[in-house]
């Protein structure tokens, strides 16, 4: 029997604990994705497709994601799979910081140094991320699942912006040794700040009596675990749902700033503050679904999978409002579509999310943490080839069209379309019986109740 179904659901509290190392986490890479993509290109003028390469050997190295929540089902417990890779991303993100700053005296070492810095964030990102989520997902009860994946993520976000704010201010006046100094510090406090904040979080994994039972039971091999979970219909869709929906979803990361500027006019000012537009509406859609998510009097207003279709489906109205922008131009409202865009986004991800804890119960018992493993796995697959499929794609319908604002035009249609396509995969995930919840019974698979189980 799983550990999900011995121990007590987490409180609000161990929630929160638990995004504090999301915080952390998060705090550690965007100074590998942005800062140091920033100086890279700008200070020591290298082309800029050097960081968006290091960027996606780290989403790439992320494929072994299965392998590392493999592990952790084997041995049954999160907390030492988090902690050691948020170590290996801590030396990761300090190691990246130091190549980066040699990289103007010496090109050869810093760049050799940036590609295995780049891999260990990849590997330290893959542990800790996908162990963190399933112990999510096997200690948070049904009812708290939209809340707890919202908490976890608008957290993620917190830590990118107080990092930002805290090493914006300390890299001025900019030096090679200041950014190795405050990249350094940051990783060792998001280490730290993890550390404590798992401290009895998770408890004892097994009890004394499933332990020795546990030892005559032979451990089967991670291929053999691994195709046995790809052979389960719903996770085999949900991981297509995932990889197709994350690539909608990452495609316009690159290309909506210089969309804005081209089709607008948009100083750099201006489609700065675009973003943030953006990400306030991510912030009211994750809210929206925690608050309607959760039960409320005892009662969810609507499924996990209701509220991933439902955001799919937003999402590609909101992609549909900008295929209309690029021929209307000036006269479209954008920044209203903008935050639409970002409010639909937010609803889809935490929602996909939540499902995403939910199922990661369903099937054979004890593999919790490679089907979260197979999901991280896709995710993090589509967003490496999400952005640089994006901007591409624009390149060449620049080239075919010749019209900058009809080429971004196609562009988001086609990310329409990915959307619509990924919201009818959500919706044959599971049969309706499965999504209402209603029973009592204990499912044989994962020992676990059903009233505790996701309304997915």
């Amino acid at each position: 029997m799983g550990t999900s179904a011995q121990s007590e659901p987490l409180s609000w509290i161990g929630i929160i604990r638990l995004g504090l190392v999301q915080t952390s986490l998060g705090a550690i890479v965007v100074l590998t994705t942005s800062t140091l993509n920033r100086i890279m290109v700008v200070e020591h003028a290298l082309p800029a497709i050097l960081p968006g390469a290091l960027v996606g050997l780290h989403y790439a190295i992320q494929i072994t994601r299965p392998r590392w929540g493999f592990g952790s089902d084997v041995g049954g417990r999160r907390t030492p799979w988090i902690i050691g890779g948020m170590a290996v991303l801590a030396v990761g993100g300090a190691l990246a910081a130091f190549a980066t700053s040699i990289m103007g005296t010496n090109f050869s070492l810093g760049l050799l140094l940036a590609v295995f810095a780049f891999a260990l964030i990849g590997l330290g990102v893959g542990a800790s991320g996908t162990s963190l989520l399933t112990l999510l997902a096997t200690r948070v009860s049904a009812q708290r699942r939209p809340a707890a994946a919202s908490i976890v993520w608008i957290m993620m976000i917190g830590g990118f912006v107080v990092t930002a704010i805290f090493a914006g201010a300390q890299l001025d006046p900019y030096s090679p040794q200041r950014l190795v100094a405050v990249s350094t510090c940051v990783s060792i406090i998001a280490f730290a700040v993890s550390v404590i904040a798992l401290i009895g979080v998770e408890g004892s994994a097994r009890n004394s009596e499933d332990r020795q039972s546990e030892t005559t039971v032979p451990k089967p091999p991670f291929k053999k675990a691994f195709a046995e979970i790809w052979n389960e219909p719903r996770a085999r869709q949900f991981t297509i749902f995932v990889f197709v929906s994350m690539l909608a979803y990452s495609a316009q990361d690159l290309i909506l700033e210089p969309f804005a500027g081209l089709v607008f006019g948009f100083s750099p000012g201006e489609s700065t503050k675009l973003a943030g537009v953006q990400n306030g509406g991510v912030m009211a859609g994750m809210i929206l679904v925690a608050i309607a998510g959760t039960a409320i009097g005892g009662r969810a207003l609507g499924s996990m999978r209701l509220w991933a279709v439902g955001g799919c489906v937003a999402s590609a109205i909101a992609f549909v409002g900008l295929t209309i922008a690029a021929h209307v131009g000036t006269a479209w409202p954008l920044k209203l579509n903008v935050f639409f865009l970002g409010f639909a986004n937010g609803t889809f991800a935490v929602a996909a999310i939540g499902s995403m804890m939910g199922l990661a119960n369903h099937g054979e018992a004890n593999r919790e943490g490679t089907r979260m493993g197979l999901w991280g796995a896709a995710q993090a697959i589509a967003f490496g080839l999400g952005g640089f499929l994006g901007t591409m794609a624009v390149d060449i319908a620049r080239v075919m069209i010749g019209s900058p604002a009809a080429a971004y035009g196609t562009i988001f249609a086609g990310e329409a379309l990915l959307f619509l396509i990924s919201g009818m995969i959500a919706a044959r995930i599971a049969p309706k019986a499965l999504i209402t919840g209603t029973t009592s019974s204990v499912s044989r698979n994962s020992g676990i109740p059903s009233r505790l189980q996701p309304a997915e």
